[in-house]
């Protein structure tokens, strides 16, 4: 089985620990997982912002970056939701306007494969207790993306409810969106800043100490709503969760600086080498 790693711009960008949290679970769980370099955007926020033609390179570039692979995991709803659900759209678009069938190819070759990450730990690989340690209070946002395009259902708190030490809080609310909703948050931040005063405000009323979630771009709204407010509470992606044993403990990422952050290509580059995967 082979199988490749989406890492996902927002994560390439400011979360790649995230990146690597995913090479480090699976390859516990006996993956090896490649990670293609010629990945890029998926052109999501191209597309969410009226732009359909300028995401479609993007969607050539992904399809081909990740040809050949049996699974590409991503550990974000939003992206995989973006392959899977609005590829075959432009594809079908693009044909439909005479410009051939190339872009429905690449979409119909590549959007089977693309899973999120619960779905390949739950669905794929038949797990649910991962081996996980992480001896804290978690309350769990479900990201709309994964939520209601994706239809990931009970699979994130499946996976949650087996880690070893956690005690798991009901979120109130739970399936209200936390408004950030990508190019919304540029769009309308006064409606979106309300809405995620709202999510945080019921995270903290749980009394959990982190806040988590599969998708970063919500959890960075949500994070920087739980720093203003000067809240303790941390926002920690469910990749991270699940990487963390008894041996190797989840520890907080220091104070980040842009400049020196490495990126995603970078460090699941050395992960994947030094761990006996293949880096293309």
């Amino acid at each position: 089985m082979r199988v490749a790693l989406f890492a996902t711009c927002v994560n390439d960008a400011v979360r790649p620990r995230t990146a690597r949290a995913v090479v480090e679970l699976l390859e516990r769980l006996g993956v090896t997982v490649d990670f293609p370099a010629a990945q890029t955007c998926c052109g999501q926020p191209q597309y969410n912002t009226g732009y359909r033609r300028e995401a479609e390179p993007l969607v050539r570039r992904t399809a081909a970056a990740f040809a050949g692979y049996d699974h590409v995991v991503t550990p974000s709803g939003s992206c995989a939701a973006m392959v899977r659900e609005a590829y075959p759209r432009i594809g079908a678009r693009a044909q439909a306007e005479g410009r051939g069938t190339e872009l429905a190819d690449a979409a119909a070759s590549l959007a089977p494969r693309m899973l999120e990450l619960t779905e390949f730990l739950v669905d794929v690989l038949g797990v649910v207790d991962v081996g996980a340690y992480f001896p804290h209070t978690v309350t769990y946002h479900p990201s709309c993306h994964g939520l209601r395009m994706l239809g990931l259902g009970d699979r994130p708190r499946r996976l949650l409810a087996a880690v070893k030490g956690m005690d798991l809080v009901e979120l109130p609310g739970a399936e209200e969106c936390c408004g950030f909703g990508g190019t919304f948050a540029v769009k309308n931040p006064d409606v979106s800043a309300a809405m995620g005063a709202d999510k945080v405000r019921n995270a903290l009323g749980t009394g959990a100490e982190v806040l988590c979630g599969a998708d970063n771009s919500c959890l960075l709204h949500l994070d920087g709503t739980l720093r203003r407010r000067g809240a303790p509470m941390q926002a920690v992606h469910l990749a991270e969760i699940l990487a963390a044993t008894e041996a190797a403990p989840y520890r907080p990422p220091a104070p980040r600086r842009a400049h020196t952050a490495p990126t995603a290509v970078a460090s699941v580059t050395a992960a994947t080498a030094g761990a006996g995967g293949r880096a293309e």
